[in-house]
């Protein structure tokens, strides 16, 4: 027979969200961040160049490894739901996951001598145990979003506060990541590249763990089920896809990643081949030389950072639905002009990437709220609070269209004819420059026309917040 518990929602004190703790949740997402944005911005161009593997294999490689991984999410969500230790439910997945998540990823940047197919092997084996890893770290992670605070104002806050030190990460690893490749690889007839790139990853590996184990332990969970018996899989799943709201943030997260990852998996490429930033002197600070396209992705990375600060007393003002859609909007326009520009035009190919960063940057702490919010209006009306396994759309939503922008880089890149390491084709060439512009152009305009079927506005999401709240009170 089941137990109904009485929940002691204790003082406002005991409810309240330190500093301390809205710094170590934005850890967390620091940590994520770093090996994300390798990922996204270098790790095409690692296979192709590096490792030698051809642009249409690799693109098919992200496909299906990321299908898989899509699924293999809510699996993580279903079980960090129904996890019961003294340390809560998702916070123990960052103490004993950090040390494999930081492990695998050095083995995913490592080149073993192998045959072609050898090679595939190695890369399809450990980019998927990556993957898998980064789920099972990241979906309970970004669950603990939910159970912090039952407040929408005060999610919005720790959102921010993830999405601000999500993107410092990003842009400490992608300014850095390729002076230490440089570094590591050394000069002249000896310059070992491919040691380069491992030793880079081996230390941002080990900043990611240390985070990791920050996260877990300056965080809290605090909001319990307004139910204490643990629903069926079948009851939960059954909620979820009955969820509308969830649906229509899945398909804006999608399109959003697919802006992301066309726009950063093809930016090395751009400068590589048709800026060819090989020309141009580095730049040099501190004794540290920096090319063309580390400081373009971290320019990018720190006006994503002026979006996140922005994008709370905006949607304070008109809502997150609107803030995102003009958001979106506006980057879509930038994209669009982005084609028309010159190799030499580099003072305008760096200002339209802080305004489509701020832009896309706004977005992502608007989207991690409204899952939130989400997981309150399955609760209400279903009295399961699933948060695990809505939030474990957010990664699926993530990594699918990042396959999704992955795949067609390296398809459309073998489809224009791109060769590594030579000059390019005039019909390279353009389907590069499509890919900063049109292309990710698609992902923003679908977005948009997602998040416009939104229904959960502000006044909606304080009557759930009350109702939730006298049901808790309950009990």
């Amino acid at each position: 027979m089941n137990k109904t518990i009485k929940v002691n929602l204790g003082s406002a004190n005991e409810n309240q969200v330190t500093l301390r703790e809205k710094i170590g949740y934005g850890f967390g997402d620091m940590a994520s961040s770093m090996f994300w944005k390798l990922f996204g911005s270098y790790l095409m161009i690692f296979y192709t160049d590096v490792f030698g593997l051809p642009a249409a294999a690799v693109g098919t490689m992200f496909l299906i490894t990321r299908i898989w991984d899509s699924a293999f999410d809510p699996i993580v969500g279903v079980i960090s739901d129904r996890t019961h230790t003294r340390w809560g439910k998702f916070r123990p997945y960052l103490l004993y996951l950090a040390i494999p998540f930081a492990l695998i990823g050095i083995l995913t940047f490592t080149t073993p001598e192998l045959s072609a197919m050898g090679k595939l092997i190695y890369a399809y084996v450990t980019y998927s145990l990556m993957m898998m890893v980064y789920s099972a770290i990241n979906v309970p992670y970004a669950s603990l979003l939910g159970v912090m605070s039952p407040d929408t104002k005060v999610r919005n806050i720790l959102s921010t506060y993830r999405m601000t030190f999500a993107y410092i990460g990003s842009f400490i690893a992608l300014l850095l990541f390729m002076p230490m490749v440089n570094y590591f690889a050394g000069e002249g007839e000896e310059a070992d590249e491919q040691k380069g790139w491992m030793m880079a990853v081996t230390v941002i590996a080990a900043m990611c763990a240390l985070l990791f184990y920050f996260c877990f332990t300056f965080t809290k969970e605090r909001v319990k089920p307004i139910k204490e018996e643990q629903s069926s899989l079948k009851e939960d799943l059954l909620n979820l896809l009955s969820n509308k709201p969830w649906w229509i943030l899945l398909g804006a997260g999608v399109a959003a990643l697919v802006f992301n990852s066309i726009r950063d998996g093809a930016t090395v490429y751009y400068f590589k081949y048709f800026v060819l930033e090989a020309d141009y002197a580095t730049v040099s600070f501190f004794g540290v030389s920096f090319v063309l396209s580390g400081l373009y992705l971290a320019v990018g990375q720190a006006a994503n950072i002026v979006g996140v600060i922005i994008a709370a007393p905006i949607s304070n003002c008109i809502g997150k639905k609107k803030t995102y859609m003009g958001a979106m909007s506006i980057a879509t326009i930038l994209s669009i002009i982005f084609y028309w520009f010159a190799k030499g035009d580099l003072a305008l190919i760096f200002v339209f990437q802080i305004l489509i960063s701020i832009c896309a940057g706004s977005i992502f702490p608007l989207l991690w709220s409204m899952y939130a919010d989400c997981a309150d209006y399955s609760e209400l009306k279903t009295g399961n609070r699933a948060t695990g396994l809505i939030f474990s759309s957010s990664s699926m939503s993530q990594k699918f269209g990042w396959a999704i922008g992955s795949a067609l880089t390296g398809w459309l890149l073998a489809y224009y004819g791109f060769k590594a390491n030579v000059a390019q084709s005039e019909e390279t060439i353009h389907g590069i420059r499509m890919f900063l512009s049109f292309l990710p152009a698609v992902g923003t305009v679908l977005s948009v026309l997602f998040i416009s079927m939104y229904p959960l506005s502000e006044k909606k999401m304080k009557t759930i917040t009350k109702e939730l709240e006298a049901k808790r009170k309950e009990r």
